[in-house]
């Protein structure tokens, strides 16, 4: 028997497949030594180790995750302990309390932050910026910021990644980490640059081995 361990095993991991940048968040993680797979159903998610959630239309989304069934089983993954990254409006719904929102979106109370929704401003005002990434080694990221929120509260187990640098909005949180839940208010999957996936990776292989 082949012993599975952390830097040999694939693991599965999802892409919420309803909006957003499907295709660009699976490329990465086959590039970063993962099987992608598009999730739809409840059976796909039951089927992954972990779960990308893309950005996109935070609202839209959440009403999606309503139609198609997948609230409440989705929960209950984070409950039960699923490792999960959201990217931009990923960010948002992984959130355990959204600014500025419709009175009926939904969230997935994922992660202890509250985050403003469309913080940094509308489509045109978005913006590149150099990040330095806590935990994540070389130069500093070039991270893509469309309609992104920021993190206004962390709770008390949450790891600050990464702040805006300079600027008006300098000193805001856009990186987060607690436990096995990460979430960017950036898009990582349109620069080519894959240390965040790969970060991901990582950790979706650690919680899969030990559970194996």
């Amino acid at each position: 028997m082949i012993e599975r361990t952390s830097a040999t095993m694939t693991p599965t991991i999802g892409v919420l497949a309803l909006q957003g940048d499907v295709r660009e968040h699976l490329a990465a993680l086959e590039a970063s030594g993962a099987r992608g797979i598009g999730v739809r159903r409840v059976s796909e998610l039951d089927a992954v180790d972990g779960l990308v959630i893309p950005g996109g239309e935070s609202t839209t989304m959440s009403r999606l995750l309503t139609v198609f069934e997948l609230l409440e089983p989705l929960r209950a993954r984070l409950r039960d302990g699923m490792p999960a990254y959201g990217s931009c409006a990923g960010m948002i719904l992984l959130a355990g309390e959204v600014l500025d929102t419709r009175p009926d979106a939904q969230c997935l109370s994922g992660i202890d932050i509250t985050v403003r929704r469309n913080a940094f401003g509308r489509q045109v005002d978005s913006f590149e910026e150099d990040l330095d990434f806590a935990g994540i080694e070389g130069a500093p990221m070039r991270a893509v910021f469309i309609r992104a929120p920021w993190v206004e509260r962390v709770g008390p187990g949450v790891e600050v990644l990464a702040t805006v640098p300079e600027g008006p909005a300098a000193g805001r949180v856009v990186a987060v980490r607690e436990g096995n839940v990460l979430a960017t208010s950036f898009h990582p999957e349109v620069t080519g640059d894959r240390r965040v996936h790969q970060l991901f990776v990582d950790m979706v292989r650690e919680v899969a081995v030990a559970r194996a």
